[in-house]
């Protein structure tokens, strides 16, 4: 099956950049990159609010380990952000699309 990963950067180079690594080493077969997110969260004790990219990575299951060690890598964020979703239910096309990569 497939599963979804989320991560955001304050830079649409740097979100450019992971998105072309992952796809460049077939640990993903789609990037979507959503500008302009508002993003509030605590850091070192207070709240911060931040400008963000989010960046969407659709994969298979079976490469999430390697998409996780990938953005860790080369991101430039202390802690980024890493959250899979599994995919329940999925158009079999796609699956078989993404199966592919």
């Amino acid at each position: 099956m497939g599963s979804i990963i989320f991560t955001t950067t304050n830079k649409l180079a740097e979100g450019m950049r992971i998105s072309h690594i992952l796809l460049n080493k077939k640990l993903a077969a789609c990037v979507k990159l959503f500008e302009n997110v508002r993003s509030f969260y605590w850091w070192k004790g207070k709240i911060e609010s931040a400008n963000e990219i989010q960046l969407m990575i659709i994969t298979q299951k079976n490469l999430v380990e390697k998409v996780f060690s990938e953005i860790k890598k080369i991101h430039s964020y202390e802690v980024p952000e890493m959250i899979e979703i599994q995919i329940g239910r999925i158009n079999k096309d796609y699956l078989d699309w993404i199966s592919k990569v």
